[in-house]
Order: structure tokens, then sequence, then C-alpha cells
């Protein structure tokens, strides 16, 4: 066998890892195995632009095939991997053959986090994962339909977004007291609970969801805790992801909430890599290691393993970054806070739809969220990377350009 770099997982980390591989030098074979039928896209615009219609499936590919096709990257779509042979380096596929490996890349992102309820198997109870669900949503959007969703996170709040831009009657159902809490302050998320109910959509929150129900096995309603049903045409659930580690746990790699790497990428296996929302890794930010589910994780990810691969090793060590699209909004957030800040820093004014939030502890800063601030973004970003001190009463002043601080 020549060298081979088998990549296990279809999504954005791995066409990238793929083209760092070409780009920085590396002559073998490359297969990527993809359990979907499309090659590598990018998923945020999934429960954006293309959910509203505004951008077509291949403006979604991180390359075009036909690049495919010139680097001579294989793609094997359409096939799962089923098991690892650590020992004899190669992955046993669903389609019943074996493929041997000089080095594995496991690219095996995460599956959406289903609610465990009566009724959940039900026609039109959909999640926000791959372009089949999306699809399938896209059909059941005309104006006037009832939508509830469950889960009040970004992928809840864009999919409400878009549902209220294109006239449907929108309930979103969050279980915790706020919205967003698990990312973000009660500022911001007071912020994105006015924005959303300025258009129109009816939140409810502390809602725990009993049911899903219906006749002929098409939902047709959703039954609260409490009691209540709320009628609806269809619903959404947005409740969160869990990593597909199963297959590296079954090989025998270390895994915590994640697929266990080093700074490079590496498993405990020599010969196995890991990038992308499967994985933990050390991350000098947050200080301890860490899962990030984020698109900026999953390429840097990437381009560190193909480099590593060709001999090139350069540790991955940055400050993650993430964004949302709700209505005329961008929320751009740098860093990662989890509740370790001890103060909160807002410049800007958030009934001009334009402010950021500055996360401290002590002297240090943590995270920002941005909201339509995109300068302020950039500038955050240069200051965590910096990992300066700061004094947290001249980041309060606001007529202190934030320039002068990095």
């Amino acid at each position: 066998m020549s060298e081979r770099v088998v990549i296990l997982g279809g999504g954005h980390g791995a066409g990238q890892c793929a083209a760092s591989l070409r780009q920085h030098g590396w002559a073998g074979e490359i297969v990527i195995v993809g359990e979907e039928v499309a090659p590598p896209y990018q998923r945020p615009p999934l429960s954006k632009a293309y959910l509203a219609g505004d951008l077509a499936a291949e403006r979604l590919f991180v390359k075009p095939p036909a690049f495919y096709e010139k680097e001579e990257i294989d793609l094997k779509l359409g096939v799962r991997g089923l098991s690892i042979d650590c020992n004899g380096q190669a992955i046993k596929l669903s389609d019943g053959t074996d493929l041997p490996y000089s080095k594995l890349v496991l690219a095996t992102g995460a599956r959406v986090r289903e609610l465990p309820i009566p009724g959940a198997d039900l026609e039109g109870v959909g999640y926000v994962r791959t372009i089949a669900d999306i699809d399938a949503l896209r059909t059941r959007f005309q104006e006037g339909a009832k939508l509830v969703i469950v889960g009040a996170g970004y992928i809840g709040l864009e999919v409400a977004a878009v549902a209220a831009k294109h006239g449907l009657n929108v309930t979103v159902l969050e279980a915790a007291d706020r919205v967003m809490a698990r990312v973000t302050c009660p500022t911001v998320s007071e912020f994105f609970e006015k924005l959303h109910r300025d258009h129109g959509v009816d939140i409810k929150l502390n809602a725990a969801v009993d049911s899903f129900v219906g006749d002929h096995k098409t939902i047709e309603g959703v039954r609260m805790a409490g009691g209540e049903l709320l009628p609806c045409d269809f619903a959404v659930v947005g409740v969160g992801i869990t990593p597909n580690t199963e297959i590296a746990s079954a090989a025998g790699l270390e895994v915590d909430d994640g697929i266990v790497v080093d700074a490079f990428t590496r498993t405990k296996d020599e010969n196995i890599y890991a990038i992308g929302d499967c994985t933990r890794h050390p991350s000098e930010y947050f200080g301890a290691p860490l899962r990030l589910e984020s698109v900026h994780n999953a390429l840097e990810q990437a381009k560190t393993a193909a480099m590593a691969i060709c001999g090139k090793a350069v540790p991955y060590n940055q400050a993650p970054w993430f964004w949302s699209d709700q209505y005329d909004v961008k929320l751009q957030t740098v860093g990662v806070c989890a509740g370790r800040h001890d103060a909160e820093i807002i410049r800007g004014d958030a009934a001009e739809k334009k402010f950021s939030v500055f996360y401290m502890r002590g002297n240090t800063l943590l995270a920002v969220d941005s909201i339509n601030a995109p300068a302020d973004h950039m500038i955050a970003r240069r200051l965590i990377a910096a990992n300066r001190e700061i004094d947290p009463q001249v980041l309060s002043d606001d007529t202190v350009d934030l320039k002068s601080l990095v």
C-alpha cells in the first residue's frame, strides 16, 4: 500500500484537512469517508441563509467537486466507518470493505441531541444538522404555518428568525430562565429575547416539554409539562449536540466528552489524529482541556493535523470565536467565559443595536460578545490573543479607543 491518509467524516474540517494536506506537500493518497452523499460542506449557513432560501446547496461546499478530482482526493460518500483496527491500521466500512491507512484523521463531528419524550418520532418533528434536514424543513415554511421550536440557543433562535421573516407563527420553548443561557450573559439574553418578541415570536421561558402529540403519525401539537397543549403544524428541536466518539472509544482511544488529543491533534495512537466538534484539546486560553462546537476550531485543527502529518508540526493555540445571525443582528463572540468572570463591562448602546460585553476576571479579558460591532470583535480577538492585563476602569471608559489597548 502507498502512503494513505484516511479522513473519517465529511464535514468542514474534513474538507479543510484534505486541502491542507496537499498544500503542505502530502503526495500520497487521501481518502475522505463521509456518511452523507454531499461532499464536505459548511453547516453554519444551514440555519441561516440556506434555510432562508438565499443560498444554493452548491455554495455550502467547502470545495467544489472539481477540486477533489484535480487534487486526486478520493471521496467515498454515503459510507460509514464501523470500526478501527489500530494494530492492522484499517477501518471497516459499512459497504463491507476494509480501508487501510498510514494515518487516520477522525473528523466524526457530532449529532443532534434528540428529545427522549413521547411523540419524538412523529412526522413533522425536525432537527437542524444536515442539508437533508433543512430541505425537509423548507417545504413546511409556508406563511401562516404554526411552528414550535424547542430550545432557545443559537440554532433555535436562528430558525425562529428565518421563520418569523417568512410569516410563520413562531413559539420558542426554553427550559432555562433566559435565552442562550449557556453561552452568554443576562444582558445579551435580554437583548435577543426582546429582539425576537419585537418580531412577533412568542418565547416561553422555564418551559418543560412533556410530549409531542398527533394523530395519523403526524405532529399536531406540543404538550407542556403543566398540561397545556400548543397546536402546531411542525416542530424543530434544537437542544444541543453530542460528539460522535463511539468508534474511537471502541478502538481503545481515550475519550472524555470528546476524543482526547494533544496540541498537535494527536490521539494516544501515533497514527491517529482527531479534529473538530468530536475532540477535547488542551487550551491555553481556557486553562483546561476544552471541547468546542465551532467552525473556527474545526478548520484550525484540520490545518494543525495536516501540518503534523506532513512533518511540519505546529501546536494549535488560538482563542476560539463564534457567530450567530438573527434578523439584522450579528452576534460575534471571541473567547470562552463559562461563568469564570467576575465583571461585565458594556461598551455601546443596546437600544441602538450596537454594543459589546467584555467579560473580565480581575484584569484578564476572558471573552467578548459583540452585537453589530465588528470592529470591537476584531480588536477583542487581538486583545485576547495578546493575553495582556487590561485595567477594567480604562476599558469601561467609552472615550478610550479600543485600538489603544492592543
